[in-house]
């Protein structure tokens, strides 16, 4: 059992034009941390040099998360029991949630470590918040299949869901393949069925738009390749 080492779960910008989205005690926390577990190390120490300017970035331990899974695991549980305070960042938004790691924080609550996690920009949550769609019951699916068939027979399977549960569904997709997507959505849904695309959160062309599939249907629509989240939710 480990009592003395902390876990920092640090929050990371969506946009990085969005600063107000990062409470100060995150800085703090960050100020405590001697090693740093991290989805891309690159952009990890952008948003470290960024949030505190007198850094002295190798003066830390770093460790990329998707790198080795089972050694990342065994680093991250002897850091543990040397006592040291760890900060784990994802690539945008609250690690742990969509985010690989919530691999390392089961080995935290394992090992019965403190964790910490700190206040910070969620797109999952954004966007339910201002999709207006059911907040009480709602489940995020992650990514839908890519193969064209296979992603539609999803799609019906999460309507179908959604209208017996009178759940919101929450999913998200890789930017580049976004317009294909939300066409296949608007082509495959019933015309009742509300469908909300949430994109740029927290950025200056951030628009979060709820529509009936045949409101949408009737629309011009080009997010482009910028990050969304989708939410579905039928009557």
């Amino acid at each position: 059992m480990i009592t003395n080492a902390n876990v920092y779960l640090i929050p990371t910008v969506l946009d990085e034009s969005a600063w107000q989205t990062i409470p100060p005690y995150v800085i703090d926390a960050i100020k405590q941390c001697q090693v740093f577990f991290v989805e891309n190390e690159r952009s990890a120490r952008r948003f470290m040099k960024a949030a505190w300017k007198e850094m002295a970035i190798d003066d830390h331990e770093w460790f990329a998360i998707h790198k080795a899974e089972e050694d990342v695991k065994e680093a991250f549980r002897k850091i543990l029991k040397e006592g040291k305070k760890i900060g784990i960042l994802s690539e945008a938004g609250c690690p742990g949630i969509a985010d690989p790691g919530q691999m390392l924080v089961s080995v935290a609550q394992e090992e019965k470590a403190v964790v910490k996690p700190l206040v910070g920009p969620n797109s999952i949550l954004l966007a339910l918040m201002a999709s207006g769609l059911n907040g009480q019951h709602f489940q995020f699916v992650g990514y839908l299949p890519i193969e064209q068939s296979e992603k539609i027979n999803r799609i019906r399977e999460l309507e179908t869901e959604s209208r017996k549960k009178k759940c919101t569904q929450i999913f998200i997709e890789t930017p580049y393949r976004n317009s294909q997507l939300i066409g296949t959505i608007i082509k495959t849904c019933s015309p009742q069925t509300m469908f909300c695309i949430a994109s740029g959160l927290t950025g200056t062309n951030e628009k979060i738009q709820t529509r009936t599939i045949a409101d949408w249907r009737k629309m011009a629509i080009d997010i482009g390749k910028t990050p969304a989240i989708f939410l579905l939710c039928s009557a």
